[in-house]
């Protein structure tokens, strides 16, 4: 077992975890498990930081650095926002909350599966695809088997019904036939870190079952894309609430508002936005 710990200030782990960015995270023993870049992972806050641990030897731990983004400074990103009392009152609520840097096929399929789901059901369909037909990863001896996130090439192989037992119901097919146009190389993923936000959202809507907010999930929390700004129901909400509880405003008006008002880390405004009101507001 190697474990490291990760001096950082300012690092909300449990709420970043679960705040709908990624869906493979558990709660166990007061720390978070998951399965990262073909590793199994244990991470625990500790006040000063947080003690990371996997199995195996481990020299270079740039790969979990970079997906916890512990290198973002997080002053740096909330000073570049606009001065207002409701993103103040959210970034109050959770100052520590933080982007993940995902990879970009688990991110793609986990959001096309979440699709009218809520957090725990997704958690439970992405589990069940990859204890079915991922790849087993090292543990702890005695600890519950892990798997990592299926690839593309071996989605692209599986029948719908082999999908769809997997409780994803309609998302199958577009699952399915995105795989296979991952896997075909008729989309290249690694090469959608390269372009200009609107190409890259273009391509990623290419695929099937992938609309404007799926796609801005992916640039978010796979490719960092910081201007990238998923509109969902909790942002919806907090837009028409906090922000226009007066005036109608059309999807359109408000996606031109959200590009121009939160600034060059919209993403992260609107991370925080979205936690602020599903734990402030969650009935309203």
């Amino acid at each position: 077992m190697a474990e490291i710990f990760f001096p950082v200030r300012d690092y909300a782990l449990a709420e970043t975890l679960q705040s709908g960015q990624a869906f493979r995270w558990r709660e166990v023993d007061g720390a978070w498990e998951s399965v990262v870049k073909g590793r199994w992972v244990r991470l625990l806050e500790k006040p000063n930081g947080i003690v990371a641990k996997v199995v195996g030897a481990e020299s270079n731990w740039s790969w979990l650095s970079n997906y916890l983004q512990l290198g973002i400074d997080i002053d740096q990103v909330i000073a570049s926002f606009p001065k207002d009392p409701h993103l103040q009152a959210a970034i109050e609520s959770c100052r520590g909350l933080r982007l993940l840097r995902q990879d970009p096929w688990e991110c793609l399929a986990s959001f096309i599966l979440s699709s009218t789901k809520q957090i725990v059901q997704i958690q439970q369909i992405v589990d069940l695809v990859c204890r079915r037909f991922g790849d087993s990863v090292a543990v702890p001896e005695g600890h519950l088997p892990a798997f990592d996130f299926p690839s593309a090439q071996i989605i692209a192989r599986l029948s719908e019904t082999d999908l769809r037992d997997c409780k994803m119901g309609f998302r199958a097919p577009y699952l399915a036939g995105s795989a296979k146009m991952v896997a075909s190389g008729e989309i290249d993923l690694a090469a959608i870190s390269g372009l200009p936000l609107g190409k890259a959202r273009e391509e990623l809507m290419r695929l099937p079952g992938v609309g404007r907010k799926i796609a801005d999930c992916v640039l978010l929390f796979a490719y960092g894309f910081q201007r990238a700004f998923p509109v969902d129901v909790w942002i919806l909400k907090a837009l028409l609430q906090l922000y226009f509880p007066r005036r109608k405003k059309s999807p359109k008006k408000l996606l031109e508002f959200t590009q121009s008002y939160f600034g060059p880390n919209a993403g992260f405004a609107q991370q925080f936005l979205f936690h602020y009101m599903r734990t402030r507001f969650p009935k309203s």
